[in-house]
């Protein structure tokens, strides 16, 4: 079947307007996003943005599901070539932090830019990060309780997203180029006390 060619071109032009606003969003939050901002820099019409949202809730909520299929392309999906256990765990977290050096969005995580932008300010947007939010630490501790030795995947789980957060923040904020070296050694760390752990209690069972 034949594509509408304006219906092609329409939906290249939300996606480069979408891609810009989670980049713009990453550095300056939601609340710097507007439909005069990226009709300029994009050099489109003010009422073609319009068309494509509406309002600035709708494009704000549009830039996070962006915002999360470029995390879940970039993260989440290069992981699940390995079977699930520590081989894959390791590849989420390093994806991760890849994600996050490598300036895929130029204020570093997205998520972890808006956040703290709506984390108390009630409505449809800060659902939306909270619940991506909860989904990514979910798949986490999901990942991490079929790792032998971890008893207590909750735990696991905020300890380790804490270091990568940790190193996005340093990286961000202070300009520390170790910030990333730091947090993949304290990754390999607790791993290899997971694993210390298993084989201790191996053995006591012996």
């Amino acid at each position: 079947m034949k594509v509408d060619g304006r219906v092609e071109r329409g939906e290249q032009t939300r996606r480069q307007i979408l891609r810009r606003a989670a980049e713009i969003a990453s550095v300056e939050g939601l609340e710097g996003l507007s439909i005069g901002r990226l009709a300029t820099e994009l050099e489109v019409s003010k009422s073609g943005v319009f068309a494509h949202f509406g309002s600035k809730e709708e494009l704000q909520l549009a830039t996070v599901r962006a915002a999360a299929a470029i995390f879940a392309t970039q993260v989440v999906e290069p992981a699940l070539v390995v079977p699930v256990g520590r081989e894959r765990l390791e590849l989420l977290l390093n994806g991760w932090l890849a994600y996050s050096e490598n300036r895929t969005f130029p204020g570093g995580c997205f998520f972890y830019a808006v956040q703290a932008e709506f984390d108390a300010r009630p409505g449809r947007v800060r659902d939306a990060i909270a619940g991506y939010g909860r989904e990514w630490n979910e798949y986490v501790r999901d990942t991490a309780a079929v790792v032998p030795g971890v008893d207590d995947p909750d735990q696991l789980a905020f300890e380790l997203i804490a270091f990568l957060e940790m190193a996005n923040a340093q990286s961000v904020l202070h300009d520390d180029p170790h910030a990333y070296d730091r947090a993949r050694k304290a990754v390999r760390a607790r791993l290899a006390q997971a694993g210390t752990a298993s084989a201790a209690a191996s053995t006591t069972r012996r």
